[in-house]
């Protein structure tokens, strides 16, 4: 298989506090992975004059994958390219209730399911302005039976769903609901869409979706309006599989679902394009927190555990998930957003010894 390269971005504010002992961790490890950290945000500014210089973005397309820390600030460059030059369309966030977690939930146990998100169109485009630069196509609104540009003052947002984009990630979902069921999972994708609302774009999400569904037929289909949704993942997580949404819906829904389980601090994310991914936890840099090293790392862990998966390193990832499995339910070694006093070094040195225990 050969020695990987990953490209590592710690990110801003408390984010380098969970990145480094993480890689230290991989490291100590014996991970067969060659670590670059080019320079990227306030350190690319400081030696290249660029929060993403040249270099960076070569090393990024010269590795097999990148591991990036949160960012609030000039990192932000790198993600854009992440996403949006590698084309890493499938965001993946399992939302999966381990034993120890600090869940809000009565009976959180047997929660195992992940959210799909479209990581690339939807109103994430970013293509919005004043609603007056609309005036020269005076486009109607559907609801208010008028001109938008009759209502006045304002800002637009474009809302782009294509359906390449939307059977790509459709495919992706099924592929790993098919995945998940010969680990013995139900075997089902759950579709949440506003097609009532939003007939052309989010009906034609819906639409393709269904279509795909043909090709697989030993894969059952859920499909259901965004908000009912919602309120069917709170009251019966534990029925979920695989998830699948458009972009904004399920950057918000994958939040929720984490806090179903305990809360951001363990809420691992996986960026898959054709042949590049990135791996970041999915929570933000937490700068209310930085400088005192108590940042939860298991996102950021988790997230290095799918990294591994991806890279082929299976063992690794799968002793990975264990030690913090061990970790949670023995309940000594914890920061405190999940009701402990350890620091963030203290738990990756706790989970290595788990580890190398076995």
């Amino acid at each position: 298989m050969g020695r990987k390269t990953v490209v590592v971005v710690e990110g801003e504010d408390a984010s380098p506090e969970a990145m480094r002992p993480s890689v230290g961790l991989l490291q100590k490890l014996g991970a067969e992975i060659e670590w670059l950290t080019p320079p990227v945000g306030e350190r690319g500014i400081e030696e290249r004059g660029s929060a993403f210089p040249d270099e960076a973005r070569e090393a990024i397309d010269a590795s097999d994958a990148t591991f990036f820390g949160s960012t609030s600030g000039p990192s932000a460059a790198a993600l854009m390219y992440l996403r949006w030059g590698r084309r890493t369309y499938a965001n993946l966030r399992p939302a999966r209730f381990l034993p120890g977690y600090r869940s809000p939930l009565a009976r959180p146990e047997g929660i195992d399911f992940a959210i799909v998100r479209e990581n690339l169109e939807d109103l994430y485009l970013g293509v919005e302005g004043p609603i007056e630069d609309l005036e020269p196509i005076r486009p109607r609104s559907r609801t208010a039976r008028r001109p938008v540009t009759d209502l006045g003052p304002g800002a637009y947002a474009l809302k782009l769903i294509t359906e390449a984009g939307s059977e790509r990630i459709a495919r992706f979902s099924f592929e790993l609901a098919r995945a998940r069921k010969a680990r013995g999972g139900p075997g089902r994708v759950t579709c949440a869409t506003k097609h009532n609302m939003l007939p052309e774009s989010d009906g034609l999400f819906r639409k393709v979706t269904h279509r795909v569904a043909l090709d697989y037929p030993d894969i059952e289909l859920q499909s259901f309006i965004v908000d009912d949704f919602a309120h069917r993942m709170i009251l019966a997580p534990h029925e979920l599989d695989v998830v699948v949404t458009p972009n904004l819906y399920g950057d918000i829904l994958s939040d929720a679902a984490a806090a179903l389980v305990g809360g951001l601090g363990l809420a691992a994310s996986g960026c898959y394009g054709e042949d590049y991914a990135y791996f970041e936890s999915a929570h933000g840099t937490a700068p209310d927190i930085a400088g005192r090293n108590v940042i939860n790392p298991t996102a950021t862990l988790l997230s290095a555990a799918m990294m591994l998966e991806y890279l082929g390193l299976v063992s690794l990832a799968e002793a990975l998930v264990a030690g913090i499995e061990r970790i949670y339910r023995e309940g000594r070694i914890l920061t405190p957003d999940q009701g402990g006093q350890a620091t963030t070094q203290a738990f990756c040195d706790e989970l290595l010894r788990q580890i190398e225990q076995g």
